[in-house]
């Protein structure tokens, strides 16, 4: 059966911005690199309807177009893109160690070195409305899609310190911000509460919840509910931004990998190095901060180089 294995010298998981640049370098340095896709071709930005400030696209670029973009010029250079979601790891202790894993419960493959790609997914409502019109005016991110809001009413779902930065940035785009907080208090630091509450244009509604996403295409209100008193209303809003969190898609790394105390991976110093030897991290699933296509797509360089100069050292300390 081992006869049979496949070994690959540089294995990248995950399709988003940090797994296409890392295959498109690493591909460029001869590591013949091996992306399995996963669930999502593409990532999170396959359901974003416009990216408008990604470098090189003056005009901006619909979200698919943009990934599929990605993997022709990782394609060029020789990596061999696979449909697939792997399932099962077992990361090797030794430097030069064989990392086995496990794709769809079935393939069975042996890596010299392993890019972990595989990002964070926003944590959503679990309304039918919210997720018919994600792309069409409900967004998990206030940076990535503030813009296309300006000078127009929007309201924001969270209380933490997340939410009430992503409200006042909102602020100074939008003629109002509806924050909509579901206990009577916010979870946010003092600091960001008296921004929130200094800013003129944010209107903080507590105990308050969406009860559904109104809107054919696009947004076009949401109807709310007090969950004290089960009084519900409707407030015209052309943006729903959802601010409750997101989760590292980290789950079959666990045990292996060194994490934070929410599940992204923890990597060294300036590097994209995990504490494996020959396993790295880039993009969302190491990055809880900026969580920003560029800056995913800066970290997939930073891991093919270092998986490059990995492999280099491995060589040096066989010859010598």
């Amino acid at each position: 059966m081992t006869d049979t294995i496949e070994r690959i010298k540089c294995l990248i998981i995950g399709s988003g911005p940090a797994g296409y640049t890392a295959a498109i370098y690493a591909a460029r340095a001869d590591l013949q690199p091996v992306l399995y896709t996963g669930m999502e071709p593409g990532g999170q930005l396959t359901t974003t309807t416009e990216v408008d400030n990604f470098p090189g696209y003056p005009d901006g670029v619909d979200g698919p177009t943009m990934m599929m973009d990605l993997q022709k010029q990782a394609e060029r250079f020789g990596t061999d893109v696979r449909m697939g979601m792997v399932t099962e790891v077992e990361f090797s202790d030794q430097i030069g160690g064989i990392h086995k894993v496990v794709v769809d419960n079935v393939i069975q493959l042996e890596a010299e070195t392993v890019i972990i790609s595989t990002g964070a997914s926003a944590k959503y409502l679990g309304l039918p409305s919210e997720q018919r019109l994600r792309g069409g005016g409900v967004s998990a991110c206030a940076v990535c899609d503030g813009f296309f809001y300006k000078n127009q009413e929007v309201a924001i779902v969270g209380a933490g310190d997340t939410a009430a930065e992503e409200a006042t940035y909102l602020a100074k785009l939008c003629k109002k911000v509806t924050m909509l907080v579901r206990k009577d208090y916010m979870r946010a630091s003092k600091a960001m509460q008296h921004r929130v509450n200094k800013t003129k244009n944010i209107e903080v509604l507590y105990n308050t919840e969406v009860d559904e996403v109104l809107g054919d295409q696009v947004v076009e209100g949401i109807r709310i509910v007090n969950n004290q008193t089960g009084e519900k209303r409707v407030i015209p809003v052309t943006g729903l931004f959802i601010a409750i969190g997101h989760k590292p898609n980290t789950d079959i790394f666990k045990g292996q990998l060194t994490m934070d105390e929410t599940g992204y991976i923890i990597t060294e110093g300036k590097s994209t190095r995990t504490n494996k030897p020959g396993v790295f991290a880039s993009g969302d699933v190491q990055d809880s901060v900026y969580r920003q296509a560029v800056t995913a797509a800066g970290t997939g360089c930073m891991a093919a180089l270092d998986a490059e100069r990995y492999l280099v050292s491995i060589d040096k300390e066989v010859t010598v």
